[in-house]
C-alpha cells in the first residue's frame, strides 16, 4: 500500500507554470514532466505521486492558482510504474492512507443524490422488510438491508458538515428524509393488507430501545465512514447502516397503520436514536481521519457545522442513553 501511486495531470496557461512547477517539487514527486500542447498558450504538466502526498500537492497547486483563470487538475490511480517507487516512510504512509477528497465528495454527492431510482429502491426494500418483519423472516429483513439506499445520505450528510459543505448537508438531508418518509408510507399501505402479527420476534425487536442498538448503529456509520475514507467498498456496511434504519421504519409504519401508538413511539424513537448515531460516528471518522477543506474560510465554516451537529447528536444521545439506564433499573427494581 505504501507504493501506491497516482498520476495528477495539470491544464494550465503558460504563465502560470513556473509558479506551479515550485509547488511541484517541494512535495518530492516521484517524477513530473511538461509538455506542450497544441492549444496557444497552454501547458500540460504530468507528476507521478505517492498516493499520500497527492492530496496535499493538489492542495498547494490550486493555492498557488488561487484566482486565476483556465487550469483544470485531474488525478486517476496508477495500477503499476517502472522502476518501482521509493517507498514512503511507513508512518507517513499509514497517517495519509486515504482517497482522496474531491474522489471522496464526489462519490458521496452521487449516492446522496435524491432521484427516482433511489426512491424505488427505498420502497422496494420497505416492501421486502415490512413482510419480513411480520412474518418473522429473518432471511427477508436482511434481503431489505441489502437493497436499501440508504448508505448515500448519511454519509453526505456527516461528509457535509465535515467539510463545510451546506449544500451537501440540505441535499443529503432532503435524500434521508425522502428515503424514510417512502418506507414509512409503505410500510403504513402494507398495514392495511397484513394483520399485525405481534408474535413476530423480528417485528417487537424494533419496538425496543436498547443499549445493543446504539452500539451497532455507531459501530455503522462509523465502519462506513472508515470504508468510504480508505476508498474501499462500502457495500457490505451499507448493510449495517440499513439495519439500523430500514426495520425501525417499517416497523414504525406497521404500528402506526394498526394503530399501536405506544409501539409505534417506541420504534420512532429507536429510528431517530439510530439516524443519531449513524451520523454521530460518521462525523467523528471523518473528523480523525483528518477529512477536512482546503481554504481556512471554509475550515471555519466546516468547524461551526461539526460542532453544531456533534453537539446536539451527542446530547440527544446521552439524554436517550440516560432513559434507557432509568427504564432498565425501573425494570429490575419492580422485578426484584
Amino acid at each position: 500500500m505504501a507504493n501506491r501511486v497516482r498520476q495528477v495531470d495539470i491544464h494550465l496557461r503558460d504563465r502560470d507554470k513556473d509558479v506551479v512547477v515550485r509547488a511541484i517539487k517541494a512535495f518530492e514527486p516521484v517524477d513530473w514532466m511538461v509538455f506542450p500542447v497544441e492549444q496557444h498558450d497552454r501547458t500540460l504538466i504530468r507528476v507521478i505521486m505517492h498516493d499520500g502526498r497527492t492530496q496535499t500537492l493538489t492542495d498547494a497547486v490550486q493555492d498557488s492558482l488561487e484566482g486565476q483563470r483556465g487550469w483544470r487538475i485531474t488525478m486517476m490511480p496508477l495500477e503499476a510504474t517502472l522502476p518501482e517507487p521509493e517507498p514512503m516512510a511507513d508512518d507517513e504512509a499509514k497517517a495519509n492512507l486515504q482517497v482522496l477528497r474531491e474522489e471522496l465528495l464526489d462519490d458521496v454527492t452521487r449516492e446522496a443524490a435524491l432521484n427516482r431510482d433511489f426512491l424505488i429502491l427505498s420502497g422496494l426494500s420497505t416492501i421486502v422488510a415490512a413482510i419480513g418483519l411480520n412474518a418473522d423472516g429473518v432471511a427477508a429483513v436482511i434481503g431489505a438491508m441489502v437493497i436499501a439506499p440508504l448508505l448515500g445520505p448519511i454519509l453526505g450528510f456527516s461528509l457535509g458538515a465535515g467539510l463545510g459543505n451546506f449544500p451537501l448537508i440540505r441535499e443529503s438531508g432532503r435524500t434521508l428524509a425522502a428515503g424514510i418518509a417512502v418506507a414509512l408510507g409503505v410500510a403504513f399501505l402494507i398495514s392495511f393488507l397484513l394483520p399485525l402479527n405481534k408474535e413476530s420476534h423480528e417485528l417487537m425487536s424494533r419496538a425496543e430501545v436498547r443499549l445493543d442498538g446504539v452500539a451497532l448503529a455507531l459501530a455503522a456509520g462509523g465502519a462506513a465512514a472508515l470504508s468510504m475514507a480508505q476508498g474501499r467498498s462500502a457495500v457490505l456496511v451499507g448493510v449495517m447502516v440499513a439495519a439500523a434504519l430500514l426495520p425501525p421504519g417499517a416497523a414504525l409504519g406497521l404500528f402506526l397503520g394498526a394503530q399501536e401508538w405506544a409501539l409505534a413511539s417506541r420504534a420512532g424513537l429507536l429510528l431517530l436514536l439510530n439516524v443519531t448515531c449513524l451520523i454521530l460516528s460518521a462525523l467523528a471518522v471523518f473528523r480523525l481521519k483528518n477529512i477536512r477543506p482546503r481554504g481556512w474560510i471554509d475550515q471555519r465554516n466546516a468547524d461551526r457545522a461539526t460542532w453544531i451537529n456533534a453537539g446536539f447528536s451527542v446530547a440527544f444521545l446521552l439524554l436517550v442513553v440516560t432513559l434507557i439506564i432509568v427504564l432498565d433499573l425501573g425494570r429490575a427494581v419492580e422485578i426484584g
